[in-house]
């Protein structure tokens, strides 16, 4: 398997692999399915902010999973905080997809001068928060019941990454 920024031909993958969250779990809590149009103006809007959009390439040339990261809040003073998303093909989970994308978005936004990545999961997705905290992640919020999705109330649950702990803050 091979990490490497997406390329719009991998749209339509990235693509299947968000719409089957939304149909089959409670990763996206939404009931909307995107459109192809919708998921390339996403990617190209990251694209224009420099943004990383990486996929998780099989030896055989699939796409096993994607990874992003975006604002966290819209004011300045958020800046230097992201939150990411992290999907991965049903077939190929718990095979270690999830945790080299995820590897390889903290090494990105470290890179990248970032100092916090936020990951926002179901507080019922036990193997996610398990891979945030092998990863150095720690819950430091948890909303109950603060959404809906299959009939049922969703618990989310926050978890935080400080890239760099001596890094000082900036002036301005």
């Amino acid at each position: 398997m091979k990490i490497r920024n997406a390329d719009p031909k991998d749209i339509p993958d990235i693509l299947a692999l968000y719409n089957h969250a939304v149909r089959e779990t409670t990763a996206a809590w939404t009931t909307r399915e995107e459109t192809l149009e919708e998921r390339t103006s996403w990617f190209e809007s990251r694209q224009l902010e420099g943004l990383p959009v990486l996929v998780a390439e099989t030896e055989a040339g699939s796409v096993a999973g994607f990874a992003s990261y975006g604002s966290f809040r819209a004011k300045e003073g958020y800046r230097l905080t992201a939150e990411h998303t992290v999907y991965v093909d049903p077939k190929v989970q718990r095979q270690g997809v999830g945790r080299t994308l995820l590897k390889q978005l903290i090494s990105t936004a470290t890179a990248n001068g970032y100092h916090v990545l936020v990951g926002v999961v179901d507080g019922d997705n036990a193997a996610s928060i398990g891979l945030h905290h092998a990863l150095g992640f720690e819950v430091t919020g948890h909303l109950p019941q603060i959404g809906t999705k299959f009939g049922r109330w969703l618990d989310l649950v926050f978890l935080t990454k400080v890239l760099d702990e001596k890094a000082p803050a900036p002036e301005r």
